[in-house]
């Protein structure tokens, strides 16, 4: 029982949960790619970052979301687009 909560921990600390809980993270994924699509010299992990704080669906959140991908030098219409659709 403790090794599988052991390794259950540790899947999810690796980024398992995308694979435990695949509709918690659709809205994330549609925020992602969009940018990779449209921006693909951006960095995932960079996007994925800010996808998944924008999937928060606060003000802040989508804020914050939209700040790294400019720092990433998305362009401004993408990054408002993506980070809009994280929480959705």
């Amino acid at each position: 029982m403790r090794l599988a909560a052991a390794l259950s921990g540790l899947v999810l600390a690796l980024g398992g949960a995308v694979a435990a809980a695949p509709a918690a993270h659709a809205s994330p994924q549609s925020c992602f790619y969009t940018v990779l699509e449209q921006h693909p010299q951006a960095n995932p992990e960079v996007v994925e970052r800010a996808c998944l704080t924008g999937a928060a669906g606060t003000e802040e959140a989508i804020r914050s979301c939209y700040a790294q991908l400019r720092r990433e030098y998305v362009p401004a219409v993408i990054a408002f687009e993506a980070c809009r659709r994280a929480p959705q």
